[in-house]
């Protein structure tokens, strides 16, 4: 009965990843937790930063940042790319790396080119893939990610737009909205609308004591400002990532159980097959007797 063995043997195959689905779902479900409570905890953080600069910014209506001028005459538009280390998490990747091929083309068609930082692996590849100019990277962040890896990439690309060689910066990554639906999105980081730093209303402006002084406390402030808004985006991409790699893990099992299933049909029959033929043999052997 080789055609059991065989089957045998395929059933054996699939209880053994099933296992190991089973496995990735329960981390990536313990992990996902964890990142949600670390991408939550950062928000405070950024409103806070986002407040304080739209309090200087009114205290200081003569002094206009560089990060809030628009560079209209630069040719070059900046991406900062935010996408996993690991696949295995769905369509995660797929679909935030599509909606960044529409704006490359976008930008193209427009006479902009592109200089691109990348973080995370997957979107690494895919900009080496299509050929664009990659000016900095980081790679294996882990599942913890720290303000101090990304500063040195991200900060290429200020210190470019600060000396007038990008039109706007932009940043593409995947926003946790719950553990079934994560939404790709691509957000402009420079140049710095007013809105985007407005205070909320009811609250009403202080007045500061400066040291050294208050143009210099702006530029640091609003450095900050942009770094925290890079972490939060980090944040939201690792707790998508960790609730789409739990979903595709579990869709994973599931499927997994239902060819095991099937296969075991297939074989019951397989089996029911050959133990009629042989009675038959051995009945039509009977006879001839």
């Amino acid at each position: 009965m080789a055609a059991g063995k065989e089957i045998r043997g395929k059933i054996k195959s699939v209880e053994n990843t099933k296992k190991i689905t089973k496995a990735m779902e329960m981390v990536a479900s313990s992990k996902m937790r964890k990142s949600q409570q670390r991408m939550r905890a950062a928000r405070p953080y950024s409103d806070k930063i986002r407040n304080i600069a739209a309090n200087l910014g009114k205290a200081n209506p003569e002094y206009t940042h560089a990060f809030m001028r628009p560079n209209t005459d630069a040719k070059t538009t900046g991406l900062i790319i935010v996408s996993t280390d690991k696949g295995l998490c769905g369509g995660l990747n797929t679909n935030v790396l599509r909606m960044v091929t529409a704006k490359l083309r976008e930008m193209q068609a427009q006479g902009q080119s592109a200089q691109a930082v990348a973080i995370g692996n997957k979107g690494l590849g895919f900009l080496n893939r299509i050929g664009a100019k990659v000016v900095a990277h980081v790679t294996h962040i882990g599942d913890t990610p720290h303000l101090d890896q990304l500063v040195g990439p991200v900060k290429v690309l200020l210190d470019a737009y600060a000396e007038g060689k990008l039109s706007a910066v932009y940043i593409c990554y995947t926003r946790f909205i719950n553990t079934m639906k994560q939404e790709p999105v691509i957000e402009q980081l420079l140049p710095l609308a007013a809105d985007s730093i407005k205070a909320d209303e009811g609250q009403h402006g202080w007045d500061y004591i400066y040291e050294p002084d208050a143009q210099s406390v702006i530029d640091e402030l609003l450095v900050r400002y942009l770094e925290a808004l890079v972490y939060q985006s980090v944040a939201e991409n690792i707790a998508s990532e960790q609730a789409a790699r739990m979903v595709a893990m579990k869709a994973a099992t599931d499927n997994a159980g239902s060819v095991i299933g099937e296969l075991k049909l297939i074989y019951n029959k397989t089996r029911q097959a050959a133990i009629t033929k042989e009675l038959s043999e051995i009945v039509a052997g009977a006879a001839a007797v």
